[in-house]
This record gives C-alpha cells, sequence and structure tokens, in this order.
C-alpha cells in the first residue's frame, strides 16, 4: 500500500498495512466479510452463536437453502442438518477467503470452524469432527475449546495435521497449556518426516469475556473498584500471555476477541497477533479518529493491575502463569458462562431447523 492509499485508509486498512497486527472478520456474513475484506481482514470466524445470529439477520437469504438441505437429507435428525447449514456458512466464506490464503502461501486467509459445544468434556469427538472440518476446504481453521478435554483434543488434532483455533480460553493458564500442546503436536508430527511449516496455529483469549467475568464478580461480591480499572482485566492478561510468548518462542499465535471497548483494538496495535472483531465494532472503529499506532508494549498501569489483583482472586487465576491447573479450566467461572452461552445458542439454532423439518401447527 503507497503512502497516499494509507493515508487514506480506514484505522483497520491501516493497522493491517503498517503492522504486523492482522483483523479477522468475527462473523461468517458474506456481506460483513465483504466489507472486512475491502478494510484489510484477512480471515474469519464462525461458530453456532454466529451462525444464528447471521440466520436470524439474514433469514430470507438462508430460508431456501435449510430448505433444500431437510429436503435432501429427510432421514437426518435437527442436529446434523444443523451442522449442514454450519458447515455450508462456513465453506462460503472460506471461498471468499480462497485468494487471500493462495496468495499468502496459506500463511493467512482461513476460515475458523467451531468444534460442536457439547463435545467441551470429549477428546474423542472434539478430535474426530475437527478432522471433518479441516478436510472441507484447504483454508479451514479449526475452533476446539480450552476445556481440560480440549487441550488434549488441541494436542493431537494438530499431531494429525488440523489448523487448529483454541477457543473458550480467558487466562494465561489456558493460553500456556494451548501453546504447549501445540508444540507437542507440531513435534510429533514433525518427527514422523510431515512439512509443519505452513500450519497456523492460533489461540484466542476472549478479553472482553474476561473482562465481563470480573466485572460479574464485583457486583456478586459487592467490590467497590476505581471507575475504568476493570475494563483492563482481559488486556492485562493478553499483554502479559504476548510478552511470555515472544520470549518462549511458541509456534501458537494469540488472538484477541469479545470487543467490547475501542481498547480491545487500539491497546493491541503494532503485535503480531490477530484481532477478530464483530462487524458492528468494525464500522465504529473505521470511523473513529484514534490514531493507528503500535501500543502493544505499552504497559497496563500496574496500580491498575495490582488494584485487580488484591481483590479479585479470579484474576489472580487469570494473570498469574500457575493461576488455574489444567483440570480447573472448566469451573473457571468465565469458562462456565461462555461454554453455557454457546450450548444455549446451539439449541436455538437447532429450534430453528426444528421449525423448518416440522413447521408448527
Amino acid at each position: 500500500m503507497s503512502r497516499a492509499e494509507t493515508d487514506l485508509a480506514t484505522p483497520l486498512s491501516r493497522t493491517v498495512a503498517t503492522t504486523p497486527t492482522d483483523v479477522w472478520n468475527d462473523s461468517c456474513s458474506i456481506r460483513e466479510l465483504q466489507y472486512s475484506l475491502a478494510n484489510g481482514a484477512v480471515g474469519a470466524t464462525t461458530n453456532p452463536s454466529i451462525v444464528l445470529a447471521v440466520l436470524k439477520k439474514e433469514y430470507d437469504a438462508w430460508k431456501e437453502p435449510l430448505r433444500q438441505l431437510v429436503a435432501q437429507h429427510p432421514a437426518e435428525t435437527e442436529d446434523a442438518i444443523a451442522w449442514r447449514l454450519i458447515e455450508a456458512m462456513g465453506l462460503k466464506g472460506a471461498e471468499l477467503l480462497l485468494p487471500v490464503f493462495e496468495r499468502q502461501r496459506g500463511r493467512k486467509g482461513r476460515l475458523s470452524m467451531q468444534t460442536s459445544p457439547v463435545y467441551y468434556m470429549d477428546k474423542e469427538r472434539l478430535v474426530e469432527q475437527a478432522v471433518r472440518f479441516a478436510g472441507l476446504a484447504p483454508n479451514i481453521q479449526v475452533k476446539i475449546p480450552v476445556t481440560a478435554a480440549g487441550v488434549a483434543a488441541i494436542e493431537e488434532a494438530t499431531y494429525r495435521g488440523v489448523v487448529i483455533n483454541a477457543t473458550v480460553s480467558f487466562t494465561l493458564p489456558q493460553a500456556i497449556a494451548v501453546a504447549e500442546a501445540v508444540e507437542r503436536g507440531l513435534k510429533r508430527r514433525a518427527a514422523e518426516g510431515h512439512d509443519v511449516s505452513a500450519m497456523t496455529p492460533a489461540c484466542t483469549i476472549m478479553i472482553g469475556r474476561t473482562d465481563d467475568w470480573i466485572k460479574a464478580v464485583a457486583k456478586r461480591d459487592g467490590i467497590v473498584v476505581t471507575p475504568g480499572h476493570l475494563e483492563w482485566a482481559g488486556l492485562a492478561v493478553m499483554k502479559k500471555a504476548y510478552r511470555l510468548f515472544g520470549e518462549r518462542g511458541y509456534r501458537t499465535r494469540l488472538l484477541a476477541a469479545a470487543y467490547r471497548n475501542h481498547m480491545h483494538w487500539s491497546e493491541l496495535i503494532g503485535g503480531d497477533l490477530i484481532l477478530t472483531i464483530p462487524y458492528d465494532w468494525q464500522v465504529l472503529f473505521n470511523g473513529s479518529d484514534i490514531e493507528v499506532k503500535p501500543r502493544i508494549d505499552d504497559p497496563v498501569d500496574p496500580a491498575i493491575v495490582d488494584e485487580l489483583y488484591r481483590k479479585f482472586p479470579d484474576f489472580r487465576a487469570a494473570y498469574d502463569e500457575n493461576g488455574l491447573a489444567i483440570a480447573a479450566f472448566d469451573g473457571y467461572g468465565a469458562t462456565r458462562r461462555t461454554l453455557r452461552a454457546f450450548i444455549e445458542a446451539y439449541r436455538d439454532l437447532t429450534a430453528i431447523v426444528r421449525d423448518i423439518m416440522i413447521p408448527p401447527a
């Protein structure tokens, strides 16, 4: 991009053009992905919650394809049809991203597709579904939750050649467990003579949901906090994780998700990481006058970290490298809340499929 083009570009375009930071579209909506690609995005993501949201917003466009899926597979359950729909939406996004994937020789241009949230305790089913998704298109990346079973599945799926994107992740211990699992999987795969150079694993930290959980704890326990400090919990975790990943040379790339304010973009500019940003937030950021400059290495105010650390055991669990054992991942508050939300959205999605299969009387 020339200097003139850079000057005229949107803030997110400038972020991608002038720093190592990548932007993904946090949706598989074709309309939203087209906007994102026009503004520098090099990837996209989906999950049952996102598919549900797209289906509700774009029902007229998807109603007939959904009816056709039901007609073509009359003996299948609503769950099976729902997954055919999820795959169909994801593959449309993957097709749109394929030119980026080919231009970048596999380093960028992937569509991230999520395994079923109901499998969060089942390593074998997570791996089986991950392998299936990876075979649907050359540029599919597979999201696996960072539960106890998910960590084991991440290693095994990586070993089998699946490019993973860890999700349902909010803490430094989870991110480190993912990076170590990926390293084990890559080493096992390389030891058998397979080329792993084009594999681009990622680990999401849902920084906005980290904030949400600490805020929920503050409300639940009646903890008074300096105004504004609760907005920094997820960023403090992410910035510490980014520093440690760099020091240790992990091949997993960090990804920030669950946007709640502009700092979830602006404070991470300049990092060699991924920002998966919902369409509405992209439009807000692109319409803003926030200066695009590297801030990834700017530390979170120690006074903020100190207050959060003193007052919230759940922040200490998220911020300390050994704050959570792998066996405790499933019980962390943000994990429980997010899994429940994802499963509920999945059930809502299957209910829409049911209405097509068995129209209300």
